[in-house]
């Protein structure tokens, strides 16, 4: 069969080989950094076989995908870690997202991000064995029995809102599987460094109707100097927090009797939109504007 690459240049290969095949042929250093690959404009794991003429085209970390891709199985890797030390632990769901990546989980007790370094010590030994990550597609009869047998109920309504005709895939490493549509990397040992960096709260699908889950976030890069990096930029950004300094300054408080959103404005910060507003006053009387003021509430 013939493969095109995204210069457009073709190569022949044999039918039947896998995404990381294909890349060896290009060249072994590419396949060395590939994470996933496209295959006709779809996105698939290395694992995955090839099996006719198609489009094709290596995935790192330098690309967006890639980067998404590495930080999903980073989640996964979570979710085992979690399950491990917590049996009775229910999953919602672990997407990556930008920077990082999180999952959702419903605890029979409550944890703490003092709970993360027990997290990230068994997150570190699931790498270190660098289990094989393999995609399995299931009948919607299939999928709902081994959804049922692992007794994930979160995962039963994803099953549900997965439309007829498409393919329902699990991905399983070590003794961990879960409902997703990938792709993945092809073992828990590509990924190299990771770091939790928050704990909160999350409504199930988003819904103030559905239970709160516990969201714990975390992020993932391939070498440690970038995440050291991320790390420091996330501090410094911190110190920076309006939200943080406003509070600690005594500039505004809230209350959640009143709502998200609506601060409740301290003396020494209605003195300075005091201030602020005087400035903007005097300015705009030196610059000749004229004030006008009209209705509130209207017709229409």
């Amino acid at each position: 069969m013939f493969v095109t690459l995204k210069d457009g240049s073709k190569i022949e290969v044999e039918s039947g080989l896998t995404g990381l095949d294909i890349a060896r042929r290009i060249s072994e250093g590419l396949a060395r950094a590939a994470l996933v690959c496209r295959v006709d404009g779809v996105l698939r794991s290395l694992g995955e076989k090839v099996e006719e003429d198609c489009t094709f085209e290596v995935l790192t970390f330098a690309d967006e995908e890639g980067r998404a891709a590495y930080r999903h199985t980073c989640s996964h890797i979570l979710a085992q870690a979690v399950k491990n030390i917590y049996p009775t632990v229910k999953l919602g769901i672990g997407p990556a997202v930008k920077d990082g990546f999180y999952y959702d989980f419903d605890f029979r007790t409550p944890i703490t991000q003092a709970d993360f370094e027990k997290i990230e010590a068994e997150m570190k030994s699931i790498i270190k064995a660098d289990f094989p990550i393999e995609r399995k597609e299931l009948s919607r009869a299939d999928a709902e029995k081994l959804i049922r047998k692992i007794k994930q109920p979160y995962k039963l309504e994803l099953l549900a809102d997965i439309p007829e005709g498409e393919t329902i895939s699990f991905y399983t490493q070590g003794d961990f599987t879960d409902l997703c549509a990938g792709p993945h990397l092809m073992s828990t040992g590509k990924v190299k460094c990771f770091k939790l960096t928050a704990l909160t709260g999350a409504y199930w699908r988003g819904s103030e109707k559905n239970k709160m889950l516990t969201r714990i976030y975390g992020t993932a890069f391939e070498k440690k100097s970038e995440l050291d990096e991320y790390l420091a930029r996330i501090e410094e950004a911190k110190k920076r927090d309006h939200n943080r300094l406003g509070r600690e300054l005594g500039l505004f408080m809230t209350d959640e009797n009143i709502g998200q959103g609506l601060p409740l404005i301290m003396p020494k910060g209605a003195r300075i939109i005091q201030t602020m507003q005087r400035f903007v006053e005097d300015e705009e009387e030196r610059r000749g504007y004229l004030l006008t003021r009209t209705p509130i509430m209207s017709k229409n």
